[in-house]
């Protein structure tokens, strides 16, 4: 299972994780009761519930970098353009907006 944390201005919204079964993101609790909180994206309305889809969700899949970009991303770090979730965590630390992706490292036993 791979996991990343979601800032939103620099602020922890909540969890995007892949998994067997798909990708899952929830919005942290602390996030959801914090004064003004925005959605990450119109399609991730706030919600205390947990979204899950068989693909990546279209607003973070839309967040990895395209064309020469890419290429870069993809030799330099040896990641295949078809492992999405791997190019949102090398790649989105520092994304264009308001949003960044951070991994969050597994331990050697879960692994």
């Amino acid at each position: 299972m791979r996991q990343g944390q979601v800032f939103v201005k620099n602020q922890l919204a909540g969890i995007i994780t892949e998994d067997e079964t798909g990708y899952g993101f929830t919005y942290a609790q602390a996030y959801l009761d914090s004064d003004h909180p925005t959605p990450v994206s119109l399609t991730l309305p706030l919600s205390k519930k947990d979204y899950h889809s068989n693909v990546l969700f279209s607003f973070f899949d839309g967040l990895i970098p395209e064309g020469w970009m890419l290429n870069i991303a993809e030799r330099n770090w040896k990641i295949n353009r078809h492992d999405r979730m791997g190019l949102l965590l090398s790649c989105c630390r520092d994304c264009i907006g308001d949003i960044s992706i951070v991994p969050i490292e597994q331990k050697e036993t879960e692994r």
